[in-house]
C-alpha cells in the first residue's frame, strides 16, 4: 500500500524525534546512577570537598542508587565528618524530631504501640571497624566485619541512647529488627546492655530461612509478623532505606546518617 508523501515524512519525522528523546533520557539517567570511584586529579581541594558534601547527601538520599564503595578521594572528607562532630549533630536532629514525633502519639496502653530500631550503625556504632577500613572505601569483607561483631564491643550512639530511652519512658514496645545471624543473638544481645540499652520486647535476627534474602525483603516480613501479632508500628529508625522501605512499613520513618555503606 502507498503512503502520502506528507505522511511519510511526517512519520520519518516522529521516529527521528522519539530516537533523540531517547538518547537524551538514556544519556541523563546513566550520568545520574553511575556514582564513580575515583574522581579527576585536577580537582582542587575546594572543588573536591564540594564535590564529596554532594555526595554525601545523594546517597543519604537514596539519589544515587546502589552503590558499593566509598570514592578514595572522599575517605578523608568522610574522616572530617565523623571526626569533627558534623556526624552527631546529624544524628541528634534526626533523633529530636523522631522522639518529637512520638510524643504526638496517643499510646492506647495495651503494650501494642510500637517502634523499630535497626541495630548497626543505628543503635551501636561500628566506626572503628570502618575506620580501620578506608570508612568504606574498601569493599566489604564479611568474614572481617563478622570478627568484629564478636568482639562484642561496638558503643552506642549517644543520640541513639537519648531516643531509645525517651521511647522507652513513654510507653512504646521496642523492636529491634538486624541483618545480624541468630548465631550472634547473644553477643549482640551483651553488646546492647554494655552500650546502654534494655528493656526491649523483641530482637529479631536473621534465621536459617533468612540466608539469601535482601534486606528490605526480610525486614518487610519480619514487620509483618509483628503487625499480625498486633503491633501498631508508629516509628521505625535506620541507617539503610531498606530498614524503611518495603512492605508493612512503620506510620514514620527516620533515616539517620551513614555514608559509609549501602545495603539494598
Amino acid at each position: 500500500m502507498a503512503f502520502p508523501r506528507s505522511i511519510s515524512i511526517s512519520f520519518f519525522t516522529f521516529l527521528l524525534f522519539a530516537v533523540l528523546i531517547n538518547t537524551a533520557i538514556s544519556s541523563r539517567v546513566s550520568s545520574f546512577i553511575k556514582l564513580p570511584t575515583s574522581l579527576d586529579e585536577s580537582l582542587s581541594s575546594s572543588q573536591l570537598t564540594s564535590y564529596c558534601e554532594s555526595w554525601r547527601l545523594a546517597v543519604e538520599t537514596d539519589n544515587a542508587g546502589k552503590w558499593r564503595v566509598v570514592p578514595s578521594q572522599c575517605v578523608s572528607s568522610l574522616e572530617t565528618y565523623y571526626n569533627k562532630g558534623q556526624f552527631e549533630k546529624d544524628y541528634s536532629v534526626v533523633a529530636g524530631y523522631a522522639l518529637a514525633y512520638a510524643k504526638t502519639i496517643e499510646l492506647k496502653g495495651d503494650g501494642k504501640d510500637a517502634w523499630v530500631f535497626d541495630i548497626d550503625e543505628t543503635l551501636l556504632s561500628n566506626l572503628e571497624y570502618y575506620q580501620a577500613h578506608g570508612y568504606g572505601s574498601e569493599p566489604y569483607n564479611s568474614i572481617a566485619f563478622n570478627e568484629w561483631v564478636l568482639k562484642g564491643t561496638a558503643p552506642g550512639f549517644a543520640a541513639s541512647l537519648e531516643l531509645f530511652k525517651g521511647l522507652k519512658k513513654l510507653g512504646f514496645t521496642l523492636i529491634l529488627l538486624t541483618g545480624r545471624d541468630e548465631d550472634q543473638r547473644s553477643v549482640t544481645s551483651q553488646n546492647l546492655l554494655d552500650a546502654g540499652y534494655s528493656g526491649w520486647e523483641y530482637l529479631l535476627l536473621r534465621g536459617h530461612e533468612d540466608q539469601g534474602k535482601a534486606a528490605a525483603q526480610y525486614k518487610s516480613e519480619q514487620r509483618s509478623r509483628m503487625t499480625k501479632k498486633g503491633y501498631r508500628l508508629h516509628g521505625n529508625t535506620g541507617d539503610q532505606w531498606s530498614d524503611l522501605q518495603g512492605f508493612s512499613v512503620a506510620d514514620r520513618s527516620f533515616k539517620v546518617p551513614n555514608p559509609m555503606y549501602y545495603i539494598a
